[in-house]
Order: structure tokens, then C-alpha cells, then sequence
């Protein structure tokens, strides 16, 4: 009877330290979380999605971005979402957004639509999870499985923004130690930056690197973008991430990166070090990509999620109830 129950006891330790070890945030996450209360949250959402992906093919790459630049800032809490405020230093005018970040009005049109079918359940911060993952399978990209229940935050923080957003123009090593704070690995990193497979960029941010006469850039694609993007003026002039499939999700980013013909320097940089074997092999192998980068979604959009009882449902995304 005794070895029974230092055996149970053993036991419960061992599951305690278990359970334990599990965040709390990630723990109150479900995949069917709205079944009872909005069984259709899901469908309305994608459907919404999809049209407004039907209208700008872009949009795709836009709502990707928005929902890596939420996570990334105090977590999927859709903070960037919200408007400025004489409380609320609004994330959408941090230098990595301000006239960058697009697709709030799907989002809203979104939630609107949530809104209808049942008011007050659905958080903004789901419906940007949602939509992410809607907007790459409307592009042909891979789909994934969402764990929801994420609330509202009722803060932003353009500070937190301007630090935590990486920067287009620094090294591997920076790159990597932002993702890494984040945590996300190297391969989820480069994995998630195939989301540049989808979009386009200012001229302001690859300027310096058409223009840099350097090994790392393909002489005739340096030549060509300067066409669109001139040493001084039209520092809002486009270019797209990937000149082959720019409105397709496919493994094309990363043998444009072979090329030598990665449009932003972080692009570029990513076939260096340690993270040179990751790029060679994506580019190879479009399926291990595709489930790499998925994989990478979903660990993204549990970073740091508002659950439980903190934090609210907002009626619209832009302003606290």
C-alpha cells in the first residue's frame, strides 16, 4: 500500500510539473472556442476575406504583415488596430506602419460581419488571427489550424512598436535576435519572411541596396528596379518582393534569393550564416516551405495572447468600447 502511494504521489508531482510548465495563454486557447457561442465566426470571416482578396490580390500580403505586426508588439492583441487617442499612442503611426500597414478596413468589415451574427463575442484579435490564415490559402498558400479565444487589448504602444518591428536594413544576427526575443528560431524566421513571396515594397527601403554596386545584389535586377526607383525622389514608388510570382504564394522568394536578387537587404541577408542552408532548401523544396511557414504561423499567433478575463471584446477594432 505504501509503494502505491509514493507511487501516486509521484505521479501527481510529475503532473503538476507538467501542467505547469504549460502557459497559462496557450492552455486557454481552443480551436473550438466559438462553437457554442458563434459557430459561424469562422466561415463568415473567411468568406469576408476572400472577397476583399478577390477585389487586391495584394490585400493578402497586407493582412499577413498586419497580423506579424500585432503579434510581434505586446502580443496578438490587435493593438495596431486601434486609432490614435489623447490615451492611446496609436501603433498604426510607428515608423514600420505609418503609411505602410494596410488592410484595417477588412479587418473592420471583417468584425462587422462577426458583429451582426453575434455581437460581443468574436475579438478583433481573432479576427486578424483568422484572417492571416484565410488570406494565404486565397493566394494558394498553405492553410493551418487557429486556436482562438484571444481578447482585446485596451493599450497600444508606438514606442514598443518602433522597437520591436525589425528593421528592413539590419544584419542576420539582429534579425534573428528579434524573432529569437519573440520566441521563434532562425527556421521560423526564414520561413516567415517567405510571406515576401506575396507584396510589394517602397523604393526608400531597397534603395540603398540597388544602389550599392555590391556582390550580394544581381547587376541587370539592380538595373532594372533603379528604373522605378530613382537615387533621390519617388521614395514611395513600388517594387515587388518576388518579380516572378508577386501575387502567387509559392517558394519563388527564396530562388530569387539564390539569384541574388532578394529586393530588401534583410531579404538578401538570410543567404548568409547559418541561416544560408534554410534558404537553399526552401527554395528546392516548395512543400517543406509551405508547412515550415505554417508551422511558424501558428507559433506567432500565440505569442503573448490577452485570455481569460483581461482585456475586453471590442465592438469595432479601431477604439475601446
Amino acid at each position: 500500500m505504501k509503494s502505491f502511494i509514493s507511487f501516486s504521489l509521484i505521479g501527481i508531482a510529475i503532473l503538476f510539473v507538467i501542467t505547469n510548465n504549460i502557459p497559462v495563454s496557450e492552455s486557454q486557447l481552443s480551436a473550438t472556442f466559438y462553437d457554442s457561442r458563434c459557430p459561424n465566426a469562422a466561415s463568415i470571416i473567411r468568406n469576408s476575406i476572400r472577397r476583399a482578396v478577390s477585389r487586391e490580390r495584394r490585400m493578402a500580403a497586407s493582412l499577413i504583415r498586419l497580423h506579424f505586426h500585432d503579434c510581434f508588439v505586446q502580443g496578438c492583441d490587435a493593438s495596431i488596430l486601434l486609432d490614435e487617442t489623447p490615451s492611446i499612442q496609436s501603433e498604426k503611426t510607428a515608423f514600420p506602419n505609418i503609411n505602410s500597414a494596410r488592410g484595417y478596413e477588412v479587418i473592420e468589415a471583417a468584425k462587422a460581419e462577426v458583429e451582426r451574427a453575434c455581437p460581443g463575442v468574436v475579438s478583433c484579435a481573432d479576427v486578424l488571427t483568422l484572417a492571416a490564415r484565410d488570406a494565404s490559402v486565397a493566394v494558394g498558400g498553405p492553410s493551418w489550424s487557429v486556436r482562438l479565444g484571444r481578447r482585446d487589448s485596451t493599450t497600444a504602444s508606438r514606442s514598443q512598436a518602433n522597437i520591436d518591428l525589425p528593421s528592413p536594413f539590419v544584419g542576420i544576427d539582429a534579425l534573428i535576435s528579434a524573432f529569437d526575443i519573440k520566441g521563434l528560431n532562425a527556421r521560423d524566421m526564414v520561413a516567415l519572411s517567405g510571406a515576401h513571396t506575396l507584396g510589394q515594397a517602397q523604393c526608400f527601403l531597397f534603395r540603398g541596396r540597388i544602389y550599392s554596386n555590391g556582390t550580394d545584389i544581381d547587376a541587370n535586377f539592380a538595373k532594372e528596379k533603379r528604373r522605378r526607383c530613382p537615387q533621390t525622389g519617388g521614395d514611395a514608388n513600388l517594387a515587388a518582393l518576388d518579380l516572378v510570382t508577386p501575387n502567387s504564394f509559392d517558394n519563388n522568394y527564396y530562388r530569387n534569393i539564390v539569384q541574388r536578387k532578394g529586393l530588401l537587404q534583410t531579404d538578401q541577408i538570410l543567404l548568409s550564416g547559418s541561416t544560408s542552408a534554410i534558404v537553399t532548401g526552401y527554395s528546392r523544396n516548395p512543400r517543406t516551405f509551405a508547412a515550415d511557414f505554417a508551422s511558424a504561423m501558428i507559433k506567432m499567433s500565440e505569442i503573448q495572447p490577452v485570455v481569460g478575463q483581461a482585456g475586453i471584446i471590442r465592438r469595432v477594432c479601431n477604439a475601446i468600447n
